[in-house]
């Protein structure tokens, strides 16, 4: 199909963008724009068909790379994220070929309410959104960490060199914070919708199984994270833990799960 060339292709640009030296930003801001725009449009054409669209572990990696490379791209105009580029951009390349290897499977639209499909990309760009956040957390404590390890007590690596290239810890909190903010506003879109149109969406009474319950457990911590930032000054360890058992939890509700069921048991549910 014409969207695999596309995943290849996106995959090609942003390793080449990876590889390119800092002082080509301009080149790399445009090139990076393109790949994002072609990885989103075969994404989207993979996904979503005429009456079916596509769910599984891999396209949900996908999915969370387009918006971590939609993150850094936007924050790079803030600030220089050359640490963040040679992280981010290998990363997707590879993800973005992960549907191919594990296509997942097709869920039928017919019969179904046109809130279903919204609500289903709407719950992948949270988790998406919240699955960054919590990569940027633990790249926080890594670099935390390395700022307390002495000068030369360690051969430098890649990873070493890519850590010591991030923006200063204050600047990487801040991100954090839009990230989550932005995920925690897409999850109670999610939570919502799944709530007030369970029976449209699903076919079925709203029913308190393991996805909802992780999931509205996920959603009151990050909701208590913010407010906790707002009214508190929560920062720091606070934060960081917050955020990675948040999405520790959010992970048990839908990918993790996922992964097990379509790549462990070799067994395909909606």
């Amino acid at each position: 199909m014409m969207h695999t060339y596309f995943f290849i292709l996106t995959a090609i640009l942003y390793l080449g963008c990876a590889l390119l030296p800092s002082r080509q930003r301009k080149t790399i801001s445009t090139v990076v724009a393109l790949a994002w725009l072609l990885h989103g449009a075969a994404l989207w054409a993979d996904v979503v068909g005429p009456d079916e669209v596509r769910v599984g572990f891999s396209m949900m990696l996908s999915a969370t790379l387009w918006v971590s490379v939609a993150a850094y791209w936007l924050e790079n105009r803030n600030y220089t994220l050359d640490g963040l580029r040679v992280l981010v951009l290998p990363t997707a390349a590879l993800t973005v070929l992960l549907p191919g290897l594990f296509p997942g499977n097709m869920v039928s639209l017919v019969g179904k309410s046109p809130v279903f499909l919204w609500h289903i990309v709407i719950s992948i760009l949270a988790y998406s959104t919240l699955t960054i956040a919590a990569f940027h957390a633990v790249l926080m404590v890594l670099q935390e960490s390395r700022l307390h390890t002495r000068p030369g007590s360690a051969h430098t690596t890649w990873f070493g060199a890519a850590l010591d290239r991030l923006p200063a810890l204050l600047t990487m909190e801040k991100i954090l914070f839009r990230l989550i903010a932005f995920g925690f506003l897409l999850l109670t879109l999610t939570v919502a919708s799944g709530v007030v149109f369970s029976e449209e969406l699903f076919g079925t009474a709203f029913k308190w199984d393991h996805k909802t319950i992780f999931t509205m457990l996920s959603w009151a911590l990050f909701g208590l994270l913010l407010i906790g930032r707002k009214w508190q000054g929560w920062r720091g360890r606070t934060a960081l833990s917050f955020t990675l058992t948040g999405f520790a939890i959010l992970l048990l509700a839908y990918v993790g799960s996922r992964f097990v069921l379509e790549v462990v048991l070799h067994r395909v549910l909606v």
